[in-house]
C-alpha cells in the first residue's frame, strides 16, 4: 500500500487553509497533518511533524521572504517546500527556487495544478505554475534601479513603497523622508502607515528587521 503524502498547510488566512484542506482531502494518498498561520508556528511544526511537504504562503506574518525557505531547509532538509502565493514577480520566483523550494504555485492558478505539483514535488522534481514558468528562463522585462528596488519582498511592493520602507528602516522621520523624496510630510506619513499596515508591521524595530531580511540597505 502506498504511503500517504503528509502535508503542512501554512497560510495566515483561515478560509484559505480550510479551502486547501478541503481540496487536499479529495486527493488519494494525501494527508494534511498540521496547519500554521505564521512563521513561528510553522517552524515549531516542522521540527516535530516530519511532514513530507510544506504548502507555504510567503506572505505570512513571521516569514522573512525567501530567506525563510533556507531556514526551513536547515531545520528539516528532507521536507520539500511548495510555495503558494499571490506574488508573480519573476525575481521572486527565481530566488525562491534557488533558495531550495521545490515548487511555486500562484493563488490565481488553476486548482488542478495543486495535485500535479504535489505529484512532481514528491518525485523530487521542480514544479512551476503555468503562469510563471517563463520566470526561470527569461530576464526581467525591465531593469529596476539598484538599492531599494533590488530587494525581494514576499508581499509585492511598489517602487515608492520600497523607498518609504528603506528610509523608514534607516530611522528617517516623516519630514526627513518627505524632504528626501520631494513630497509633503503628510503624504510621507500616510505612505508609511499604509506600508506598515500592508506588511503587518507595528514598530520601527519591525520595519528595520523586515528591511534587513529582504536585503534592503539601512545604513
Amino acid at each position: 500500500m502506498r504511503k500517504p503524502l503528509t502535508i503542512i498547510v501554512a497560510d495566515d488566512h483561515a478560509i484559505v487553509r480550510e479551502g486547501l484542506k478541503l481540496l487536499l482531502s479529495t486527493m488519494e494518498h494525501v494527508s494534511v497533518v498540521a496547519e500554521a498561520a505564521d512563521g513561528e508556528a510553522l517552524v515549531n511544526l516542522v521540527r516535530t511533524s516530519g511532514a513530507d511537504i510544506i504548502l507555504l504562503d510567503l506572505g505570512m506574518p513571521g516569514v522573512a521572504g525567501v530567506q525563510f525557505i533556507t531556514e526551513l531547509k536547515t531545520i528539516a532538509p528532507r521536507t520539500k517546500i511548495l510555495v503558494l502565493t499571490a506574488n508573480v514577480e519573476p525575481r521572486t520566483v527565481r530566488a525562491t527556487i534557488e533558495a531550495g523550494a521545490r515548487g511555486y504555485l500562484t493563488k490565481s492558478g488553476d486548482p488542478s495544478e495543486l495535485a500535479a505539483s504535489l505529484e512532481s514535488v514528491s518525485r523530487g522534481e521542480v514544479y512551476l505554475s503555468q503562469s510563471i514558468r517563463f520566470a526561470v528562463s527569461e530576464p526581467d522585462r525591465h531593469q529596476d534601479p539598484p538599492a531599494a528596488d533590488a530587494a525581494l519582498s514576499p508581499i509585492p511592493l511598489t517602487r515608492r513603497e520600497m523607498q518609504i520602507l528603506s528610509l523608514a528602516a534607516q530611522g528617517l522621520t516623516a519630514r526627513e523622508t518627505a524632504d528626501r523624496l520631494g513630497i509633503s510630510p503628510l503624504t510621507a506619513r500616510k505612505h508609511r502607515e499604509n506600508l506598515m499596515r500592508k506588511l503587518s508591521l507595528h514598530s520601527a524595530a519591525e520595519v528595520a528587521a523586515y528591511a534587513v531580511r529582504i536585503g534592503l540597505p539601512i545604513s
